[in-house]
């Protein structure tokens, strides 16, 4: 009885940061929006993660130190992934039409990680298959409707949410094991450093000093950045990779929830029915688990 009560403490306490995690990813998008405004996109991501690499490490340095070969290595190789991931999601931001859009097809990493963990000897779901028409016809709603083109901010979108489910995969594989603190901060150090060798040698720097757009940097590399992916990180050693992944999908709404109150955008009601169709896959992805849970949840009755 006393392990089933810590169990659901865990699983709760795992639930309450991935919801806190998704409020500081939906903030990020507008943090990063205004952000961009003064620096070259890729730039400002290596400024953004270097901010949040030297946050973290400061209190990282002892786990850091603690870390084995092994350990070091496999953070590392998830911290590849993710920078990798972040250019493009950058770049998307960057090049994209609509926040509100590129955050649900982004936030289609989370459909994705059933079909990634294919490559990792696990057997997918039969609701993964069941998902993916879903998930076709609500790209063809969004693509269909007049004011949606799909372009290379669109196709960047999409190019991270397959990285994002590889490194969803890898990172709750890896967070159960290595403490969330060194893992994270290394993470963000070889962000910072990818982006930082892309933006010089592919795209001209440019950069504004004006204290407003500092406030958005340090926004979005302290809050957004630090703060968001140590929660998540912590909270991925906690819970199933499928578990987890059905909160995340949290995130695009709340993004496009900020980004109609402080940068006005809109949606039509074709763009409306194709992400919400995407969300319907994310769920129907996720059948299984959200049964078990209301299972779990619903109170006994005493005869």
């Amino acid at each position: 009885m006393r392990n089933a009560v810590m169990s659901l403490s865990r699983n709760t306490q795992a639930d309450l940061l991935l919801v806190l995690v998704t409020l500081l990813a939906g903030a990020g998008w507008i943090f990063s929006k205004n952000a961009m405004a003064a620096f070259s996109p890729i730039l400002f991501l290596s400024v953004r993660f270097l901010i949040a690499s030297l946050f973290l490490g400061g209190m990282a340095a002892t786990p850091l130190r603690k870390l084995n070969k092994e350990e070091f290595k496999k953070s590392a190789l998830v911290g590849l992934v993710f920078g990798i991931a972040m250019t493009f999601w950058i770049l998307g931001l960057f090049y994209g039409n609509h926040v509100g859009v590129g955050a649900f097809l982004t936030s289609l990493g989370a459909v994705l990680v059933p079909v990634v963990t294919l490559f990792f000897g696990e057997k997918a779901s039969k609701s993964l298959w069941y998902s993916m028409p879903v998930v076709i016809a609500g790209l063809a709603c969004l693509s269909l409707d007049s004011s949606f083109h799909f372009g290379w901010g669109e196709l960047a979108f999409l190019t991270s949410a397959f990285l994002f489910a590889l490194f969803f995969t890898l990172n709750s594989r890896y967070a159960a094991s290595i403490p969330a603190l060194p893992l994270t901060t290394i993470q963000m150090a070889i962000t910072a450093i990818i982006a930082f060798t892309v933006s010089l040698f592919m795209e001209e720097w440019q950069w504004s000093f004006e204290w407003d757009s500092w406030g958005w940097i340090f926004a979005s590399g302290i809050i957004a950045t630090s703060g968001r992916f140590l929660f998540q990180t912590k909270a991925q050693g906690m819970a199933p990779a499928s578990h987890a992944a059905i909160i995340m999908t949290l995130e695009p709404i709340w993004a496009a929830l900020f980004a109609s109150i402080w940068l006005g955008e809109t949606m039509t009601g074709l763009q409306f029915v194709g992400c919400a169709l995407i969300f319907s896959a994310m769920l129907i992805n996720r059948w299984q688990v959200i049964a078990h849970l209301l299972k779990r949840k619903k109170p006994a009755i005493n005869g």
